[in-house]
């Protein structure tokens, strides 16, 4: 049947078809259509091992989707959701789709051409993405593009002929959409940070001097040192035009709740932290740095472990190299993160530091 397939458009003759095909539980139909049955609510691939329903009761739809717009739910025992070709072929596929967007980011990329490249359709592309990538195609594209005008804006003669060059349809949707990514506009980003303000601040605390730097969106700086001259040229290499100005006291409320929020953690009494973040990412560094948040306190995992996480078992060393451009320590917590060997493996601020911290959550957590 070369056209699509729909519950509207169907004759009896293709009708009684589906029915046989799901009557002899066939496989091969599986992907094809779904049947939905009435008196429980659910739909199913063809070849469900359920109990045969009535005919009389029975629907056939071309998608996922479109059993959903009826108001069926997915049957939980043939998981019609889940790719029939499997999760590893499943993972292939988008990752293939992955690589066209990063190859294509300045062209159109409507989701149904991106599905029909996936061999899905747009319903269950759309899920399938978000599973195996941790963000919609949409925010994905957008952070290709993202990535593209951070170049272009270095190189472009002006700021719109690289947005455009970017492949943004118009200035008002990075502004809108894509500023709070690059941590800054546009123009203050291709300034190096010029007219940002970042406050900062240095404490003591158990592992030395830490200071904190933040915007008005959030933290963007946490790191550690033996004492203030380091830190400051550590915060000026990350942002070398931004104007950086001392936090003086009495420190705002918030600023100082996430000053006391870093400090209780650091003493093992808040294991949680959920802080604001403003920091400049690359999609693949932000889905490391969302998973290494959700990472038990007092747990660790290896390099290999999050790559595979992350449904890219191959990128173990894309993995480290990730941790190692964290610059907001303990709030993305990249020092859960060791070799398979069980080895503490680098980090950024010293192994010592690493080891402090670990022992210090393993002890608050078995205290719990």
């Amino acid at each position: 049947m070369e056209r699509a397939i729909s519950s509207t458009n169907l004759t009896p003759a293709e009708a009684e078809v589906f029915w046989e095909a799901v009557k002899a539980r066939d496989a091969a139909w599986d992907g094809k259509f779904y049947f939905g049955v009435a008196t429980t609510g659910v739909y199913c691939r063809p070849s469900c091992k359920c109990r045969l329903p009535l005919r009389k009761n029975v629907r056939f739809f071309g998608s996922a989707e479109e059993a959903e717009e009826e108001g069926l739910r997915a049957c939980l025992r043939c998981r019609p959701l889940d790719d029939e070709a499997g999760p590893a072929k499943e993972v292939e596929r988008i990752r293939e789709v992955c690589d066209y967007i990063r190859n294509h980011a300045r062209d159109s990329l409507p989701l149904a051409s991106l599905a029909e490249r996936a061999g899905l359709s747009p319903f269950h592309f759309q899920r399938s993405f978000k599973k195996n990538v941790g963000l919609t195609p949409r925010q994905f594209v957008e952070a290709c593009r993202l990535g593209s005008l951070k170049e272009q804006l270095r190189s472009r003669p002006s700021v719109t002929d690289a947005i455009y060059e970017a492949g943004f349809g118009s200035g008002s949707r990075v502004y809108e959409r894509v500023d709070t990514r690059l941590g800054m506009t546009p123009v203050e980003y291709r300034a190096g940070g010029k007219d940002v303000s970042i406050s900062y601040v240095s404490v003591d605390s158990p592992l030395g001097r830490m200071m904190i730097g933040a915007t008005d969106r959030g933290l963007c700086f946490v790191q550690f040192a033996s004492g203030d001259g380091p830190l400051l040229r550590m915060l000026r290499a990350e942002y070398p035009a931004a104007k950086l100005q001392p936090m003086q006291e009495p420190y705002p409320d918030e600023f100082a709740q996430w000053m006391n929020a870093l400090t209780e953690h650091l003493n093992g009494q808040r294991p949680r932290l959920d802080l604001p973040l403003d920091l400049q990412a690359t999609a693949f560094q932000m889905k490391v740095w969302q998973y290494l948040q959700s990472i038990p306190y007092g747990s660790v995992r290896s390099y290999a472990e999050v790559a595979a996480g992350l449904g890219r078992p191959k990128a173990a060393r894309a993995v480290a190299r990730a941790c190692a451009t964290n610059r907001v320590a303990l709030v993305i917590p990249c020092h859960r993160v060791i070799r398979g060997t069980g080895e503490l493996a680098g980090y950024r601020w010293g192994i010592e530091l690493k080891r402090v911290l670990l022992d210090t959550e393993r002890r608050a957590a078995a205290h719990a």
